[in-house]
């Protein structure tokens, strides 16, 4: 995997004739020697309303990693990637009811991890409140493919859950606080990538045990379906619900939006509708909109 190697020192510069095969010969050791004191890193991740792309952006500048969308690699098939000795691994999503997106475990299934040989692997989570055992989920799943996890974070970002009764966004104060509160955390949580500390500081919350073993096959049994999605003759045909899509499950038929069967439940179209057109049956019925301003 490609590493970023900073480019801006290398400023034009006028050549005397003759000089410019050894200045250019210079500035290919240059190149390759600075690629050797970089640590190679990748991430890969998951984000519906951009809480989780945030974090990986984030992580990203911090620790030079490479970005990988994982709908992205499933739909191109880009399922295989080699690995430094040095490098980095980590994985960023979304909490769905107190567990990874499925769409997550599905691409660790088939992830292929070339030259893996115990290198620092890590995920970051975001969650409206808690993450109940996702930890244990997610290290179950990577252990089946051989890999150890040696760290683990949530950080709590705004809520953008609605398809539930007593499930809405949150008050825009209540919002605002937990955007800033993220940025300490998320830097807390970059010094310890970079130190490469093994430790686990996830917010289980209370009933860990219910809400991920019980309510989470439930919820990925029976609230997954885009069937009740739908439009009110508020919408305008502006396609950001079809361009917001993760896994390109929405098309524009028309004027209207029309939702497949490859739903990841992440309410981005729903989020992103600028005339608040996007309902889900009842349930949305006077609930708020949130997308990460970021």
């Amino acid at each position: 995997m490609a590493g970023h190697i900073l480019r801006d020192s290398f400023k034009p510069v006028d050549y005397k004739e003759g000089e410019r095969s050894n200045l250019v010969l210079s500035e290919f050791h240059h190149i390759v020697d600075a690629a050797f004191f970089i640590y190679f890193s990748m991430i890969f991740y998951f984000s519906g309303t951009g809480n989780s792309k945030w974090i990986a952006n984030q992580l990203s500048k911090e620790q030079k990693e490479e970005l990988v969308f994982i709908p992205d690699a499933l739909k191109n098939g880009a399922l295989e990637f080699s690995l430094q000795a040095d490098e980095k691994i980590g994985f960023v999503f979304p909490i769905y009811s107190w567990g990874p997106p499925e769409i997550v475990l599905n691409f660790i299934r088939q992830l292929s991890l070339k030259g893996y040989k115990r290198q620092y692997l890590f995920f970051v989570c975001s969650c409206g409140d808690d993450t109940g055992l996702t930890q244990q989920v997610l290290e179950k799943a990577l252990s089946h493919k051989g890999w150890k996890c040696h760290a683990g974070f949530s950080v709590t970002m705004p809520n953008n859950y609605v398809l539930l009764p007593g499930f809405d966004v949150d008050k825009k104060e209540l919002e605002e606080k937990k955007l800033a509160d993220a940025i300490p955390t998320l830097n807390q949580i970059n010094a310890s990538i970079s130190r490469r500390e093994e430790l686990f500081l996830c917010h289980e919350g209370s009933i860990p045990f219910i809400k991920t073993r019980i309510i989470n096959p439930l919820f990925n049994r029976f609230q997954m379906s885009p069937g009740n999605f739908y439009t009110t003759d508020a919408c305008i045909g502006c396609k950001r619900c079809e361009k917001s899509c993760p896994v390109g499950n929405i098309m524009m038929m028309g004027r209207k939006p029309v939702w497949g069967m490859d739903c990841t439940s992440c309410l981005a179209c729903y989020h992103v509708c600028p005339q608040h057109a996007v309902q889900y049956g009842k349930r949305t019925k006077d609930k708020g909109q949130y997308f990460n301003p970021n």
